[in-house]
C-alpha cells in the first residue's frame, strides 16, 4: 500500500512537472510535529489529553482491583457455597470482566474517546497551520508542499524548502494578534463595568 502511494506520487510529481517544464516544479515542505511542538495551544490540548488519559487509566485500574477482589471472594466463598450459587457468582464476575474490556475498548480503542477527544482538541490547531500553509503556498507560488512527519517517505530534502519555520511565525504572530484582541476586550469590558455600576 506505502509503495502504491509512493508510485502515484511519483507520477502526479511527473505529470505535473511535464505540463509546467516552463518554470519548473516548486516543492516544499513542512515538518507538522516541530510546529505543534512549538505552540502553545497545542501543549495545553496534550495536557488536558494527558490528565484525562490518566483519569480513565485510574478508573479502569480501579475495575480491575473490583473485579480481582470479586474473583478471591468467591475464591474464598466456595465450599460454603452451592453449586448454584458459585455458578450465579461466577456469571457476575464474567459479566464484570466483559464490563472492563468494553470500558478499556470505549476508552482506548479505535474509535474511543482517547482518539475522539484527540481530534477533539488538536483539530484547531491543525487547520490553523493547513490555512497557513494554503496562505504560504498562493503566496510563493509552490506546487506542492509535503508533510515531513505524514506517510509519504522523503528521502531526502534541502533545508531551503522547509517552510516550517515560516508557518511557525505566522502562527505565532496570530496567535500575539488574538491574544492581543482579548486583552483588549477584557480592559474595554472592565471599563464598562466601572461606567455602569
Amino acid at each position: 500500500m506505502r509503495n502504491l502511494k509512493i508510485a502515484l506520487f511519483v507520477i502526479c510529481i511527473a505529470m505535473f512537472a511535464k505540463t509546467h517544464a516552463q518554470r519548473g516544479v516548486r516543492i516544499g515542505y513542512i515538518d507538522m510535529n516541530l510546529i505543534l511542538e512549538n505552540v502553545d495551544e497545542y501543549k495545553e490540548a496534550n495536557r488536558l489529553l494527558d490528565e484525562r488519559i490518566v483519569s480513565w487509566k485510574k478508573e479502569i485500574e480501579l475495575k480491575k482491583i473490583q473485579l480481582k477482589q470479586y474473583q478471591d471472594q468467591l475464591e474464598a466463598e466456595r465450599i460454603l457455597l452451592t453449586d448454584e450459587l458459585i455458578a450465579d457468582r461466577e456469571l457476575e464476575i464474567k459479566d464484570f470482566a466483559t464490563e472492563i474490556i468494553l470500558l478499556q475498548e470505549k476508552r482506548f480503542g479505535p474509535q474511543g474517546d482517547r482518539i475522539i477527544q484527540r481530534n477533539k482538541l488538536l483539530k484547531p490547531i491543525q487547520d490553523q497551520v493547513l490555512t497557513i500553509v494554503q496562505e504560504i503556498a498562493v503566496e510563493r507560488k509552490y506546487d506542492f508542499i509535503f508533510d515531513r512527519s505524514a506517510d509519504i517517505v522523503m528521502l531526502y530534502s534541502s533545508k531551503n524548502y522547509d517552510i516550517s519555520d515560516l508557518v511557525l511565525k505566522r502562527l505565532n504572530r496570530q496567535q500575539k494578534i488574538k491574544a492581543q484582541k482579548e486583552r483588549i476586550e477584557a480592559v474595554k469590558e472592565k471599563l464598562n463595568s466601572k461606567n455602569n455600576p
